[in-house]
């Protein structure tokens, strides 16, 4: 396989399952050296065990992304580790079980509000930092499509995702040198929305005009195709234009 990214240290957090792990692993197949970040010890070290079996370069660094002095921690790992931080992918995610508000528990709430909105927050504020002093970067985010279609039960996560979207609505062209990407992936084969969509699919609603969800891999290729110098290209003549 090429190596694309060959000499890019690539951080991608929430890599230990689902599309961070896939993320992880095709940075590494197409060069890249690459930090593995995730809460869970066991996915992460997964990730790693795959990577390497495929004679990739990855390094396990376990991290809460909601606690600003980890995530600090983390972005100076990476840098010590492979010395520079080019690209990021902010993959971090916690779904719990769907509630209504009424049911809702507050520590429930609170967990995902903090890793997914708070987590964010304090992986771009690391980041940047980081790659404004080493003159530029590619930060890629992940969202999700139910920020904006809201599915009921799940509006906990909802609330989360759409925040996302509203804390990166104002950031578009402050940091120049520093491209700047969000996805929102539609319905995802993963493990984290198979009950939610059986429980809706099961009511009668459609979810997937194509007959099908979509798979970790293509979202993966999204984000990779996002991080490469052609997708560069285009942003800044498109910027230059308009």
């Amino acid at each position: 396989m090429q190596q694309y990214f060959k000499g890019k240290t690539v951080l991608v957090t929430g890599a230990g399952w689902g599309i961070g792990a896939a993320t992880a692993m095709l940075y590494a197949a197409y060069g890249a050296k690459v930090i593995i970040s995730d809460t869970s010890r066991k996915g992460g070290k997964d990730t790693l065990a795959k990577i390497k079996n495929q004679k990739g370069n990855a390094t396990y660094i376990r991290t809460d992304v909601s606690n600003p002095a980890a995530c600090e921690e983390l972005i100076k790992k990476t840098i010590r580790t492979y010395g520079s931080i080019d690209i990021a992918c902010n993959n971090s995610a916690v779904f719990s079980e769907p509630l209504y508000p009424a049911d809702r528990d507050m520590e429930s709430s609170d967990n995902q509000v903090g890793l997914n909105l708070t987590g964010l927050n304090n992986c771009m504020q690391y980041e940047i930092e980081a790659m404004q002093r080493q003159g530029g970067g590619i930060i890629v985010n992940s969202s999700s499509i139910v920020g904006a279609i809201g599915l009921t039960p799940s509006s906990q996560y909802i609330e989360a995702k759409y925040g996302i979207v509203t804390l990166l609505q104002d950031i578009h062209g402050e940091y120049p040198a520093i491209h700047i990407h969000t996805i929102a992936p539609a319905f995802i084969d993963t493990a984290i929305l198979k009950d939610m969509i059986q429980k809706e699919t099961a009511g009668g609603i459609n979810l997937f005009p194509m007959d099908r969800q979509g798979t970790i891999i293509e979202a993966a290729g999204l984000i990779l195709w996002l991080s490469s110098a052609e997708t560069q290209l285009l942003s800044t003549v498109f910027n230059d234009t308009n």
